[in-house]
């Protein structure tokens, strides 16, 4: 019965996949029984799917702890990702000479439903910094390059995040829906966004919209450090930002009206 080999097929890909979604910076490394119970499968069918990944590389397992995690064909995938991504190719110099200018790291994030993910990163030299990296999940409300995609949204999408909740994660993260929404509106009007010690503690960041060549908002750019070392109220490092975005965006084939 092809069809039902062919669904079959299609199930088990399914399910493979799921098992690779299912890994996290919170939980990197999981177990048959964990991942059965997690995804509601079987022990037998979680334990066949993990050969044939692991046979692939896509993941790895460790002989004391019996605990699977990701392996390095995904990391091989994202490097082949990310190199051929435009819009890294094009910011790469920029953000070079921002992080010279700024010497704090700086980011291109992309709104990827109701989470913001870093796609490229250049680090600064300093022996301290923000801790962060390329795939990395943030919620948007409290982080800068969040806050600026969320603003460029519809109001359906911007009320649709607001209705599932503002989780708290510091004493600085906005919770109320009204404030949120005030707040949007002005990181709209004014080009560019700021968090202090909304998501973590002792950390700051100043983020700006990257348009493409429809003049929509894509991406944006973030430049995050210490509290005590980055000040996103100075105006020079808003204008400094602002400017990498609007380069960036000339790049990508967007240019403004002229009034």
């Amino acid at each position: 019965m092809p069809h039902a080999n062919e669904n079959h097929l299609l199930s088990s890909v399914k399910n493979a996949l799921r098992i690779l979604r299912s890994f996290s910076l919170d939980e990197p490394e999981k177990t048959v029984t964990e991942l059965a119970s997690s995804l509601n499968l079987s022990k037998s069918t979680v334990s066949r799917l993990l050969h044939t990944l692991a046979s692939e590389g896509f993941v790895t397992k460790d002989p004391e702890t019996q605990k699977y995690r990701l392996g390095l064909t995904i990391l091989q995938l994202n490097t082949v990702l990310t190199s051929h991504l435009e819009v890294n190719r094009e910011a790469q110099p920029i953000l070079q000479r921002l992080v010279g200018d700024l010497q704090e790291t700086a980011h291109i994030a992309v709104l990827d439903g109701p989470s913001v993910v870093y796609i490229h990163r250049v680090e600064s030299q300093q022996p301290v910094q923000a801790l962060s990296h390329i795939g990395r999940r943030n919620p948007l409300h409290c982080t800068s390059s969040g806050k600026i995609l969320l603003s460029y949204q519809e109001e359906k999408t911007i009320e649709a995040y607001i209705e599932q909740g503002l989780e708290r994660f510091t004493l600085n993260t906005i919770t109320d829906p009204q404030v949120l929404r005030e707040t949007l509106q002005t990181i709209r009007r004014q080009g560019y966004a700021i968090s202090i010690e909304e998501l973590r503690e002792g950390v700051a960041s100043v983020a700006a919209p990257i348009r493409d060549y429809t003049g929509n908002v894509v991406y944006a750019i973030s430049i995050i450090g210490p509290v005590h070392r980055l000040h996103p109220y100075d105006p020079s490092i808003i204008t400094k930002v602002k400017r990498a975005a609007n380069e960036i965006s000339e790049k990508l084939g967007y240019w403004p009206r002229s009034s």
